[in-house]
């Protein structure tokens, strides 16, 4: 008999009951291997699609507010209060906002402006301390003041 029947009859002779349950151990263990990471990478996922909509929300809203105030001063601080909202909305905190004048003067007919809005949000499960368990978001949005505004 060579080496290779004495194998076979070996895994042949075996008891079939000896292994009984452990196909459902490897699979509830495998399956949490792969179950837990792909359930942080969605949540990740989640939560900068969430910020991402409301750094675009508040860089929209606050160049509408912007061309509809009445002056340049009030302009700044009505697309303020409407980013901070907007992001506060999210749970987001204090954005950066830049605001430039495009085409001449801020409010005149026919001009625009372009706000840039920044932010960043916090990865979960991470500690903030050192700044790297966030993720920088920005968003850009031009607005055009109405042709028929009084100057």
């Amino acid at each position: 008999m060579t080496w290779v029947h004495a194998i076979s009859r070996r895994v042949k002779v075996r008891d079939p009951r000896a292994e009984s349950g452990s196909a459902i151990v490897e699979f509830v263990v495998l399956a949490v291997l792969v179950m837990v990471p792909l359930a942080y990478a969605v949540l990740v996922v989640l939560e900068v699609h969430s910020a991402t909509y409301a750094t675009v929300t508040a860089a929209r809203e606050a160049g509408r507010a912007y061309v509809t105030a009445d002056n340049t001063s009030a302009a700044a601080a009505r697309a303020r209060a409407a980013a901070r909202i907007a992001l506060a909305d999210q749970g987001l905190p204090e954005p950066h906002l830049r605001i430039t004048c495009l085409d001449g003067a801020c409010l005149s007919p026919g001009s625009a402006i372009s706000v840039e809005v920044k932010t960043t949000v916090p990865i979960p499960l991470i500690p903030h301390g050192d700044g790297r368990g966030s993720i920088p978001v920005s968003a850009q949005h031009t607005a055009p003041v109405d042709s028929y505004r009084r100057s």
